[in-house]
């Protein structure tokens, strides 16, 4: 009469949405993808993609597959595959990563390793630590605030 059989999802087609307007505080791990587009304000760890809005903030960690980054991070940022900075993208961290696509437009301020040699670690052997919204660089950009304007007034894009 009733069907028992529980449906079983492919975990990389769940996708799981931070609309804009939303604050979340606290780490997020998921094994779908994911997209932001408010602010939130702790690590990110996914075995998938991660898609930032122009709109999004995050002051945290990011560890995924693949990533596309559209708005601010102020933390490093680990991606095994593919990471993408758009044209609006604003990084202040360290990268990690295989591939890099960096947009005319995008900031960066931080250290970037790329390639075959400096591969990231599993996905499974991130630790806790390592999403700390605490970072480092959110410290040092808290006590170094200048570092965020731009030398050239007539586009402040260039940094």
């Amino acid at each position: 009469m009733f069907n028992n059989k529980i449906k079983q999802t492919n975990p990389v087609t769940i996708s799981n949405i931070i609309g804009q307007g939303s604050h979340l505080e606290g780490n997020i791990h998921t094994t779908g993808n994911l997209r932001i587009e408010g602010k939130v304000t702790g690590g990110i760890k996914a075995k998938a993609k991660v898609v930032l809005s122009h709109t999004a903030q995050i002051e945290g960690n990011i560890v995924a597959q693949n990533a596309e980054i559209g708005g601010e991070v102020k933390g490093s940022i680990e991606v095994i595959e593919l990471l993408v900075l758009k044209s609006t993208a604003m990084v202040w961290g360290d990268i990690i990563t295989s591939k890099l696509v960096f947009e005319e437009g995008a900031c960066f301020d931080g250290k970037c390793k790329m390639g075959k040699e400096h591969k990231v670690s599993p996905l499974a052997a991130a630790t806790e630590a390592s999403l700390s919204p605490k970072a480092k660089t959110v410290e040092y950009i808290r006590n170094h605030p200048e570092k965020l304007k731009s030398p050239n007034p007539s586009n402040p894009s260039i940094k």
